[in-house]
């Protein structure tokens, strides 16, 4: 029997006031938290009789130390970041600055180089960087500002009153599989909140809950994902030089499905090196992690790797959505930032400094909420003002029906881009129409005679151990930890779908889309399919690809027990 992670009820919760409590230490949250200390220092500093205070602002991070969640490529284009600290670049963690790219596109044995690299993959005066380093360095910052970081706490719920989010409640701890309290067990705290602002990251728990309860998605796209899988690979010296960028398309991909690679050169021979699937392809057995391993076999990736070491793998995923599919941002008690809000350009495949300017505004807005004591609904619409007025919107704004476009695959979309780029980010239509990504998955019954995905990406895989790696090899070096004596933190709302109509219709996608072997499907003669789910949460590298993906929509992932997950460090 599966016990899924719920609340317990009927305990007495300590409770806590807080003046703004942010959700996530990732660049969005960070940067918000730095902004928000830097307004009030400078109010302080201004007016010595109309003290605010620091000391009721509090970050929340299930991570157990800021930045160990956090995974990306990373390239970071710095104009967010000059603007939060000016001359950062003396003291970050920076591994490389790009001086050179290349674009190409990959049949399965050759290599085609774009003759000029498109505007959007132009990434002279961007750097290459580690986020997870980055965020630990500007955790230390917050912290040095005097801004309280609680890591190893998950925001579990929102507390909501009437038409208000009232505040948070985090995780229970010392809670076994049978959902019972152990011996250690410590009930959640209930924060109490003036603006709970909400920087979880792409698909955020609390940010689903929230769009759910007031209905946000209303009139807007559906959000569409990408999955990024990524490993580090130690090189022999001169392989590729730091500063150096690679991105591809086409193989081993088809033309039916959307997504592309990354290679950036780090520092100490160290490559940065991933794929990502666009989470909307219409064959339920293709692989994202599977994907990767077959990118690594095109003549051109192996002569690269070729005497290299894997040394870390990760996973996560990216809200392709656009424009049309950002929720409202801001509301009575509440803000969202970053990839929780889908402030990233799918088109340069580029967030980071979007999260971290949007991460600034919304700390703006607070601070105007707590020196005029209001932090009402229209109080914290400025936030909303404040995103369509500034260069996030006008960034978004030129790519708005950009991932759209590929919606009938890639020459369609190559079509469509151009156009777009033509009329300013338009194309055919002033509002492209979008389908959810798993509502494009076909069943089984319904996949073209010759299958559907190139066979390559969808039959199980060993790898040789050397440049090629099974998911359990690859998730060995994710350093992902659970506390196994605690209830499964995704949460299948019907097990009797996935043995039943799933095994018939879709053929069980969670085995292939998880890029972690979270989701199994056991022998159980018992069963009338003969097969039944069975889940591993302890490998879990919270992706969040199975809320995405599953057809049924009947997987819920929520945050396991503060602390637990990988542990990406470097990435």
């Amino acid at each position: 029997m599966i016990i899924f992670r719920k609340p317990l009820t009927d305990i007495e919760r300590p409770q806590m006031e807080a003046d703004a409590v942010i959700v996530g230490g990732g660049p969005a949250g960070l940067a918000c938290a730095l902004r928000l200390s830097q307004l009030i220092d400078e109010h302080n500093g201004k007016h010595p009789d109309q003290q605010l205070s620091k000391e009721n602002i509090y970050v929340l991070e299930k991570a157990r130390e800021i930045g160990q969640h956090c995974l990306s490529g990373a390239l970071l284009d710095p104009r967010s970041m000059r603007e939060l600290l000016p001359g950062f670049e003396k003291e970050a963690p920076i591994e490389a600055e790009v001086t050179k790219e290349a674009v190409y596109f990959l049949t399965r044995t050759r290599k085609f180089r774009f003759p000029m690299t498109p505007p959007a993959l132009r990434d002279h005066g961007n750097y290459v960087i580690s986020l997870n380093r980055f965020a630990k360095w500007m955790g230390e910052k917050v912290e040095a500002a005097g801004i309280t970081v609680f890591s190893g706490f998950a925001g579990s719920e929102l507390l909501i009153e009437g038409e208000r989010v009232a505040g948070v409640r985090t995780d229970d701890k010392g809670v076994d599989k049978s959902n019972q309290p152990k011996g250690n067990f410590e009930p959640g705290y209930d924060l109490k909140a003036r603006v709970v602002i909400l920087a979880e990251g792409t698909r955020g728990s609390l940010a689903k809950q929230l769009v759910a309860h007031f209905h946000l998605d209303r009139d807007r796209n559906p959000m569409s994902y990408g999955a990024g899988v990524k490993e580090l690979w130690e090189l022999p010296p001169g392989r590729l030089a730091p500063g150096e960028v690679i991105y591809t398309m086409g193989w081993p991909l088809t033309t039916r499905e959307y997504g592309g690679a990354w290679i950036y050169g780090g520092k100490d021979n160290v490559v940065s090196l991933g794929f990502v699937t666009g989470l909307d392809y219409p064959d339920p057995r293709l692989d994202p992690q599977r994907v990767l391993q077959q990118f690594k076999l095109h003549p051109m990736v192996r002569a690269l790797l070729e005497g290299g070491k894997m040394i870390r793998y990760g996973a996560k995923s990216l809200p392709y959505g656009g424009w049309w599919a950002v929720p409202p941002v801001a509301g009575d008690g509440w803000m969202i930032l970053g990839d929780a809000a889908g402030f990233l350009n799918s088109q340069r495949l580029k967030g980071i400094h979007l999260a971290i300017k949007s991460g600034m505004l919304a700390a703006e807005t607070a601070f105007e909420a707590l020196s005029q004591n209001d932090f009402s609904a229209a109080r914290l619409a400025g936030y909303q003002r404040r995103v369509e007025n500034s260069w996030i919107k006008q960034e978004l704004w030129k790519v708005r029906n950009f991932h759209q476009g590929f919606e009938h695959g890639l020459w369609a979309g190559m079509f469509h881009a151009g156009l777009q780029q033509l009329t300013g980010g338009r194309g055919l239509h002033a509002r492209y129409a979008a389908t959810a990504g798993h509502r494009r998955l076909k069943k089984l019954a319904q996949l073209p005679a010759d299958g559907g995905a190139e066979a390559h990406l969808i039959n199980d895989y060993k790898g040789d151990g050397k440049l090629t790696f099974d998911k359990l090899t690859d998730l060995y070096h994710s350093g992902t930890k659970h506390e196994e004596d605690q209830p499964a933190h995704l949460v299948i709302h019907d097990t009797n779908i996935c043995n039943t109509r799933c095994v018939a219709e879709f053929g069980n996608p969670c085995q292939h889309f998880c890029p972690a072997s979270v989701y199994e499907m056991v022998e159980a003669p018992d069963v009338p399919g003969g097969k039944q789910i069975h889940l591993n949460p302890s490998n879990c590298v919270h992706c969040k690809t199975c809320d995405i993906m599953d057809p049924y929509e009947i997987i819920t992932w929520v945050p396991p027990e503060g602390g637990g997950g990988p542990n990406y460090d470097g990435m």
